[in-house]
């Protein structure tokens, strides 16, 4: 093989990266090169590998200069979107995925797009495209999560409950769980809600506002003892939950009225602690 010819240092790079060999595949592409300027695999391995590291502005300047030279090229388009989305550029991702054709995108294209336009708030725009990533990846638990997001930011809480509860039904993160306590809380299922936001915290302990939720869950069923423990968590890991959990207290039907401010954060500090 010709030492003009990069294809020996691609495969190589590219072997190296695939077995998760990420610095000798950085080290294979720098060196091609040097040897072989403004190649546009050898770019494209490159920004992938700094994309894994996290280097996004690396990354990114490795991607254009690979579409530079080889603009229609689909996997570093898809590539090129991803990196814009991760550093939080949903327009840039957006144009990317235009230059790939519409009427037979890939599920991972679908996917990227649909998280683009969720990034940059079009949202109606967003709810067709999760709609087309649930449909061609009907186990999709991020699609239904976000579906069952939007749905309720558009009062479609019913609809935003059953998105949510076929979510949880694989592994999701905290957030899916949370809204989904939100979800219930809203239709008044109360218990539900409380199971939801014990799930969020399960997931993620430090989470504040589950445990302010679950308090207000707790003190809607009737069960003030329980709500206390949990504002008391909620005030343990944030501080400034206060304000939300002495409205809770003082606003809901099962709650008390603490007349003393002080009196109320040692009760939280002692229920926490027992």
């Amino acid at each position: 093989m010709s030492a003009a010819d990069p294809t020996a240092t691609i495969r190589q790079a590219a072997a190296a990266f695939n077995a998760g060999r990420t610095d000798e595949a950085r080290r294979l592409c720098e060196d091609g090169l040097r040897r072989f300027p403004n190649q546009p695999t050898l770019n494209h391995f490159l920004a992938a590998v700094l994309f894994s590291a996290g280097e996004l502005a690396a990354a990114r300047e490795r991607i254009e200069a690979s579409l530079a030279a080889a603009p229609d090229h689909p996997p570093a388009r898809l590539l090129a979107a991803k990196i814009a989305r991760a550093a939080g550029d949903g327009v840039d991702a957006l144009a990317h995925l235009d230059h790939l054709p519409r009427a037979n995108m890939t599920p991972e294209a679908l996917l990227e797009r649909a998280r683009a336009l969720s990034l940059t708030g079009r949202n109606d725009d967003a709810k067709s495209a999760w709609r087309a990533v649930l449909a061609a990846t009907p186990q999709s638990h991020e699609a239904m999560a976000r579906l069952g997001r939007l749905a309720w930011d558009y009062g479609e809480r019913a609809a935003a409950r059953d998105y949510l509860e076929r979510a949880t039904r694989g592994d999701c993160p905290a957030s899916t769980w949370f809204d989904l306590g939100l979800v219930r809380q809203d239709l008044h299922d109360h218990a539900g809600a409380a199971d939801a936001f014990r799930a969020a915290l399960d997931k993620k302990p430090d989470h504040a506002e589950a445990a302010v939720n679950l308090g207000v869950s707790l003190q809607e069923g009737g069960d003030l003892d329980g709500a206390m423990r949990a504002y008391g968590r909620a005030y343990r890991l944030k501080p400034a939950t206060f304000g939300a959990i002495a409205m809770a207290l003082t606003s809901a039907p099962h709650g008390r009225l603490w007349l003393d401010e002080a009196a109320l954060r040692r009760a939280l500090v002692d229920l926490e602690r027992a």
